[in-house]
């Protein structure tokens, strides 16, 4: 009865402890493994129709919890009005919710129809299935999905380099949903033995595969017969109210420059310097301001990667122009020798979806930029370094990670202006997702954030440096060059797709089956 009448209280439980287990909330990963226990108990507990709605109820306060900060960047940077800036979130977290009340809908029927020995492995699938399909639809927006939460563990995390991020999400579901299923349903102990089996199995060789990688790439890290490379970053720490200023320009440039001289007369020399995305806040290369940092490279014979905007001029005699969100490499002599324009751009950020069959969009184009997508091609090179470049929310993406590896790349470089988020958890989320990307690909990971969080992670996922929020930094390691192809490069999204497919194939066969059942049952009353 209480559950009927309360049916909100569980899920608004379930999303307030996944907040408290995420980094930049209260960080109590251990939560992680009960969070969703609420949920999935009041599903269990409720018809078909309220599991969706509760499940959607869920979505919608996790999301408003796990992205508040999108408010920061359209009202506080993006010259929207608060109202106007809350309602986009509002909309936002509504649809991304949209997929959990999808999975309320059929984890209902898979409970009603599947025994829980069998529902226990199928609504992990599922869900893992949905989360796939969120992060591709529409541009994808797969931020902080469940397994990023323990990215700090990195024992735990080694098998992304076989599944992916998602294989971990599926293993924190599955305890998640062994514990609703014997928290509601009374079990035989035959069945109770399965599920102790099986918790056991996944957690055990999980950890002993995470185990083996691990001392392994240690032992072959430790060797140093692997190449390496020795990268500087520079976090400027530039405020983003006046980055784009005119008047400012001087003063960004001369920031970035004292504290590269100050890091290169601190440190051995040098392969490689990073500033972060748009350091350099004009369009290279004929802007005077170029000339300090090309002296800056040939003084300390060092390569400079940094970002900028970008254009080039497609048809002259139309004045057709098109303008990139770039990374640039200067070499050693001061020339540009390499550059990459970013593939996976900002929807409403970066660029308007449709603005040619939706004019009335015009505004919001000038508002926020008409940027070109680039492409993947060759990695940016620096001395032995291959480097892939992934610009800000890139990193978010898996895939751009296994492009850029499968291209050649034997490091990784996320250059990111995080200031656009102001103090708010979304940097964290951006480092803990970096980590993936490293330990999927086995590639060292160089972020530069131009208010941080900028680090070093190792291909273990390992953070060997990072820096503090809203200050500036110069700091440098070695960056070791690994060049394993893992199961995961080799074949990308297996696991993900296979999970949708068989998520929904029998939460299909379950709904076909319950409504038979519901209607053979129908005429049997009548007659």
């Amino acid at each position: 009865m209480f559950l009927r009448k309360y049916f909100f209280i569980l899920p608004l439980s379930s999303a307030v402890l996944l907040w408290l287990s995420f980094p930049g909330g209260g960080e109590l990963w251990p939560l992680l493994f009960v969070a969703l226990v609420p949920l999935l108990v009041q599903i269990s507990k409720s018809s078909v129709k309220t599991a969706g709605l509760c499940s959607l109820f869920f979505g919608l306060v996790h999301f408003l919890f796990l992205l508040y900060w999108i408010v920061i960047v359209l009202g506080r940077y993006g010259g929207l009005h608060w109202f106007v800036a809350v309602l986009a979130l509002l909309l936002l977290a509504l649809y991304l919710g949209s997929y959990y009340f999808i999975f309320g809908v059929l984890a209902g029927y898979v409970l009603s129809f599947f025994p829980g020995a069998v529902a226990v492995w199928l609504l992990p699938t599922l869900w893992v299935g949905l989360d796939w399909v969120r992060g591709i639809l529409f541009t994808g927006m797969p931020w902080m999905d469940l397994g990023y939460g323990i990215w700090e563990k990195t024992d735990f995390i080694q098998v992304a380099d076989l599944l992916g991020h998602h294989g971990v999400t599926w293993a924190i579901v599955f305890t998640n949903c062994l514990l609703a299923i014997l928290l509601t349903k009374k079990q035989t102990v035959a069945v109770s033995i399965f599920f102790l089996s099986s918790f056991l199995f996944i957690f055990g060789s999980g950890a002993i595969y995470s185990s083996w990688r691990t001392e392994r790439l240690s032992h072959v890290f430790s060797e140093k017969q692997i190449k390496s490379v020795v990268v500087g970053i520079v976090q400027g720490n530039i405020d983003q109210s006046i980055k784009w200023s005119a008047s400012q320009q001087k003063n960004t440039i001369d920031g970035y420059l004292a504290l590269s001289h100050q890091l290169l007369a601190d440190e051995r020399e040098l392969d490689l310097l990073v500033w972060p995305e748009t350091a350099l806040p004009f369009y290279p290369p004929k802007n005077k301001f170029i000339l300090p940092l090309q002296a800056l490279t040939t003084q300390f014979d060092i390569a400079l990667l940094t970002g900028a905007p970008w254009y080039e001029v497609i048809d002259r005699k139309a004045r057709k122009v098109e303008f990139f969100n770039s990374a640039l490499l200067l070499d050693s002599t001061g020339q540009f020798s390499g550059k990459y324009y970013k593939t996976h751009l900002v929807p409403f950020g970066e660029y308007v979806p449709l603005k040619k069959f939706l004019p009335f969009l015009a505004p919001v184009v000038e508002a926020v930029g008409d940027f070109t997508p680039g492409m993947i091609e060759q990695p940016l090179v620096i001395k032995d370094g291959h480097a892939g470049v992934l610009i800000c929310f890139e990193s978010v993406f898996p895939e751009l990670s296994r492009k850029w590896v499968l291209a050649g790349a034997n490091m990784l470089v996320n250059l990111t202006n995080d200031a656009w988020y102001g103090k708010s958890s979304a940097p964290h989320h951006s480092l803990a997702m970096s980590v993936f990307r490293a330990v999927e690909t086995r590639r060292s990971l160089v972020r530069s954030a131009n208010t941080g969080i900028s680090a070093f992670i190792n291909p273990l996922g390992r953070v060997e440096f990072r820096s503090e929020l809203f200050k500036p930094y110069g700091f440098a390691a070695d960056v070791v060059l690994y060049e394993e192809e893992t199961f995961w490069v080799r074949y990308g999204y297996l696991f993900a797709p296979l999970c949708f497919f068989i998520g929904v194939s029998a939460a299909l066969v379950a709904v076909i089956r319950g409504r038979s059942r519901r209607t053979a049952l129908l005429r049997y009353r009548k007659n």
